[in-house]
């Protein structure tokens, strides 16, 4: 019997890119024809953004669910091994191939790889900015993983047999680690995040594509800021600022630069050099829309006022942090059912300011909704924020609503 998925006539295409299986296979999901296997079902759970119990009762048990209950019931294990371990060891054993390979001459990488070409450089450039949109409309960032692992090993086999110009190539290559390395940081998986960035950062040096260079650098600083090492952050930072300088001024790579800068001097206390950073930040809104990248460089403005009303609850300066982060919540952008993770983020910084001025109903308000957006998208960046909330609890941990809450962030996932 047909199985009919929510959206199965519009977003046919988009579930198989996110799965990275051919068309035909969702088609014959959605007719009944097969079943997914397990390992597909979460990925599919993951594109159509439901919970597996959901996606069940659209699907059916899969055909093998009574042999595993029978195997698990008489002790033997049911799984041989967790997926979400084997998808990042064949990742990271991709992307480290992928590294070696830009770093080789042509004649060297083709001795180390077999296969063809696996497309031309503009082929990558359209891919890589596809799956740049893919990853910033995914609910769930994890969804992307899988087909950016697959286009990384064709980007293997490509690097392994080109024979033209390496700089376009070299260009695509940075650019995709670069979505890989955002891909880990979401899951907090900060090694593998620095990884990726630094690969990026080296083919994009061999290429002299200095915009590229310095975001790769914004990208790592973000790491240090997460783990608290401000002044390494600040470092970096300086770094991709000297680069930034020396590529298109066309660009807002400057502009980007200077709002994470405003970050790291916030969070080092240093108001003023936070505020000058954010003057200059605010300089891309004199750019034309072709300034912005749309993939490895998104940073158009419209997270200012998020940005500034995270700074200021950072510094302390709660009225400022107040009015700013009440602006960004009235665009249309944060507004309920929009970004999870850009509203997560803000509704986070809300309720930092509530337990700050010790209104307990208010911190509840905000950091429940906060906490069923990390849920909904299983973001480890907001699940993080959150985590840090609770380090301003303060005298209102005596509070049993704020111990109930607590309880719930600890909960969240942050691999």
């Amino acid at each position: 019997m047909p199985v009919v998925l929510p959206g199965s006539h519009h977003r046919t295409y988009l579930r198989s890119f996110l799965l990275g299986v051919d068309r035909t296979t969702v088609g014959r999901w959605e007719n009944g024809r097969v079943y997914p296997q397990p390992p597909q079902r979460r990925g599919l759970a993951a594109a159509l953004e439901v919970s597996l119990e959901e996606l069940d009762t659209f699907l059916g048990p899969p055909r093998s669910a009574a042999r595993k209950t029978v195997r698990h019931q008489s002790g033997e294990p049911s799984n041989a091994g967790d997926l979400d371990e084997m998808i990042r060891r064949a990742f990271l054993r991709i992307l480290t191939v992928s590294g070696a390979l830009t770093a080789l001459p042509a004649d060297e990488a083709e001795a180390l790889a077999e296969g063809v070409p696996g497309g031309v450089p503009a082929d990558f450039a359209r891919m890589d900015s596809h799956l740049w949109q893919v990853y910033q409309l995914s609910r769930s960032k994890r969804a992307v993983y899988p087909v950016v692992r697959d286009q990384l090993a064709t980007l293997n086999e490509a690097l392994a047999g080109h024979r033209g110009s390496p700089r376009p190539l070299l260009n695509a290559a940075a650019d995709l680690f670069q979505l890989a390395g955002e891909v880990a940081f979401d899951a907090n998986r900060y090694a593998d995040a620095s990884a990726s960035y630094a690969l990026a950062a080296s083919v994009s040096k061999d290429a002299q594509a200095y915009d590229l260079w310095a975001c790769a650098l914004v990208r790592h600083a973000y790491v240090d800021m997460s783990e608290r090492r401000y002044r390494y952050a600040a470092q970096m930072l300086g770094a991709a600022e000297r680069l930034a300088g020396r590529g298109d001024r066309n660009l807002s790579t400057r502009q980007w630069v200077a709002s994470v800068q405003a970050e790291a001097y916030a969070a080092l206390g240093d108001l003023d050099a936070c505020e000058h950073a954010m003057e200059r930040a605010e300089a891309v809104r004199d750019l034309s829309a072709d300034s912005v990248d749309g993939g490895w460089l998104r940073f158009d403005g419209a997270r200012l006022a998020e940005e500034r009303g995270s700074r200021y609850v950072q510094l302390g300066r709660l009225d400022l942090a107040e009015e700013a982060l009440e602006r960004a919540l009235a665009q249309t952008a944060l507004a309920p059912g929009q970004s999870y993770r850009r509203r997560g983020a803000v509704l986070t910084d809300m309720a930092a300011i509530r337990a700050k001025r010790r209104d307990a109903d208010q911190v509840v308000a905000y950091g429940k909704e906060a906490i069923s957006l990390a849920r909904a998208s299983g973001s480890g960046y907001v699940a993080r924020r959150l985590q840090g909330l609770c380090d301003e609890f303060g005298p209102l941990r005596r509070d049993h609503r704020l111990a109930e809450l607590g309880a719930e962030i600890a909960t969240l996932s942050t691999p």
